[in-house]
């Protein structure tokens, strides 16, 4: 969780830095601070065994930054950060969280307004003073009270990749400091791998009463406790350090199952689930299934057993939403769900030629690490400056030198790709004659998001009608609690896609997840194929390919449905530019 912390620091750094107008180092703040997000191992565990030159290995830490992640491992505080917070209005900072504020904005509100934080910024809205200054107008507040509204909700729940991490940490915490537990599991969001999550709910199981004690003094007494909101015997609830509220509860063994259905959800799927129950002569709940009659119990040291005693083929976690899948449960007819061992490449990964941490052969080496047969290196076109974006002559280069690259790989193949910018008209960054020199075209846009959505589509349709595209890159343009997805119409871009043959993206980086888990399903049932790439930018990124698994199976996906669980040999089905040796 310490990675977390440092994350957030260098995250509020570049904020200041920008408002403070200084060149560079906000990007590689934000650079450093996305890599500790992502990095699996904690920087207290690297700096233990390898020290300062540890961190110096971390993807986009260098020297300067490793120091100061030396210094809060061992003081819990920056001093740059410390000094930097002087310089500027407690709260101004945050401003620069808000979408469409950014830091030339952030100064102008505080100036001309003496806005310095949230509540005042509301405040102003509300009075409508912002569209009266010079370079605001009526739509740019409109937007600042959209982004408002969307930094709060973000405040409120916390992305899985920032809760899935904890909950992991906790369990291995507690089933180290006390070995009499037997079962421990998450349950809630985090179980069905929501995309976002509102608090953590781990379950316990454990030998003797007198353990139950125990795993609740452990559990409140755990380094990554703020506060204690409550402490029992078999319940505790905790405040974590990063704000997010954690619950653990001891249960019998023999209801262990039905605690878990129950505390895992969707409250939809459980209200359902309960009136079949009744219908059949039962009643349902978190200590089991009994016979309404007599009360017998019939069911609950497991989950299967439960779901099997109602006339059900086991339910995963990610499908209970009570979208269907009661009904598919019933017919046996359930999706036998894409897992994170069918992957067999990654089709979207970016280098140090453009904005990634790693060189070509580095980021080859550790996608071989991870068992692939393939990986398609795709940095970003030219007209992506603030990506150091690939001109036509460095795309050339980089061909070539995948090529000698390849040469030291005999279990991986390289395919040469470019993530290419879907410009305004819809037209692409690179031409025709460019493209089809690339094994693998991802199209994807990155500017322009508050186009109309007639206007939008149209510019996403042209691109697809390109003969040389073959994935459209993160199809909606979200960023979770940061960015709404742009307006299109998803049913038009489906129909053509599946009409084209062209594959669409489930972006798997954290705070992308794009497309999410219900728009996966549509695109499904259209006839449309999926690639899950991981968009990392350096080696430690590939790992969160777990979280667009996650949404695959959120939308109901099976390998089937996903390219890259295809074997290489199989690959040129989908991608006609593709020729293997």
């Amino acid at each position: 969780m310490l990675n977390l912390e440092i994350a957030r620091i260098f995250y509020e750094m570049a904020d200041i830095l920008e408002l403070l107008n200084t060149p560079w180092k906000p990007r590689a703040y934000r650079k450093a601070a996305k890599a500790l997000e992502t990095l699996e191992i904690s920087v207290e565990e690297i700096y233990e065994k390898r020290g300062l030159r540890g961190l110096e290995e971390i993807p986009g830490i260098g020297e300067r930054l490793a120091k100061k992640i030396e210094q809060y491992i061992k003081t819990r505080r920056i001093t740059e950060y410390e000094s930097l917070k002087k310089k500027i209005p407690a709260g101004l900072a945050e401003l620069m969280e808000i979408e469409s504020i950014g830091p030339k904005k952030a100064v102008v509100l505080w100036k001309k307004l003496g806005i310095t934080n949230l509540e005042q910024l509301k405040s102003a809205l509300d009075r409508h003073e912002i569209s009266k200054l010079r370079g605001f107008g009526p739509k740019s507040e409109e937007n600042i009270l959209k982004g408002l509204e969307l930094y709060r909700q973000r405040h409120a729940r916390f992305l899985l990749s920032e809760v899935l991490p904890i909950s992991k940490t906790i369990i291995a915490y507690l089933k180290t400091k006390v070995p009499e537990i037997e079962q421990i599991s998450e349950a809630g969001s985090v179980r069905r791998r929501k995309e976002t999550v509102g608090d953590l709910d781990i379950l316990v199981t454990v030998k003797s009463p007198d353990a139950a004690e125990k795993v609740m003094s452990v559990f409140t007494t755990m380094p990554y406790v703020q506060r204690v909101l409550a402490k029992g015997p078999t319940k505790s609830i905790v405040v974590l350090k990063n704000d997010l509220q954690a619950d653990v509860r001891v249960v019998e063994q023999n209801c262990f199952g039905a605690a878990l259905q129950y505390f895992t959800g969707s409250k939809e799927h459980n209200i359902e689930l309960r009136k079949i129950a009744v219908e059949k002569g039962y009643k349902l709940s978190e200590y089991g299934l009994f016979e309404r009659k007599t009360e017998k119990f019939v069911a609950g040291k497991t989950e299967k057993e439960i779901y099997k005693k109602l006339g059900f083929d086991y339910i995963p976690p990610e499908l209970r939403e009570n979208s269907g899948e009661l009904e598919a449960a019933k017919a046996h007819t359930l999706p036998n769900l894409v897992q994170v061992t069918d992957i067999k490449g990654d089709l979207h990964v970016h280098t140090n030629w453009s904005d990634g941490s790693n060189t070509i052969e580095e980021m080859v080496a550790a996608a071989q690490s991870m068992g692939y047969q393939y990986v398609c290196i795709s940095d970003h076109s030219r007209t992506r400056a603030i990506a150091h974006g690939l001109s036509i002559d460095r795309l050339l280069e980089q061909i070539k030198e995948i090529k000698k690259v390849q040469k030291k790989f005999k279990n991986i193949k390289i395919f040469a790709g470019s993530e290419v910018d879907i410009l305004a008209d819809g037209s692409l960054d690179f031409p025709d004659e460019i493209l089809k020199k690339l094994d693998i075209v991802i199209a994807s846009v990155h500017t322009g998001w508050k186009m109309p959505k007639q206007k939008m589509t149209a510019r996403i349709i042209r691109a697809l009608e390109n003969p040389y595209v073959d994935i459209l890159g993160h199809p909606t343009g979200r960023v979770l609690q940061r960015r709404e997805p742009y307006e299109v119409d998803l049913e038009q871009i489906f129909k053509v896609a599946a009409e084209k043959g062209k594959i669409l993206e489930i972006d798997a980086f954290p705070d992308r997840l794009d497309l999410k888990d219900t728009d996966v399903r549509r695109a499904i049932e259209s006839g449309v194929m999926i690639s899950i790439d991981s968009d990392a930018h350096a080696t430690n990124q590939l790992s969160v390919m777990d979280y667009g698994v996650a949404t695959a199976r959120r939308g109901w996906a099976e390998p089937k449905n996903i390219v890259n669980c295809y074997s290489l040999k199989d690959l040129p089905k989908f991608f006609k530019k593709i020729k293997l040796d």
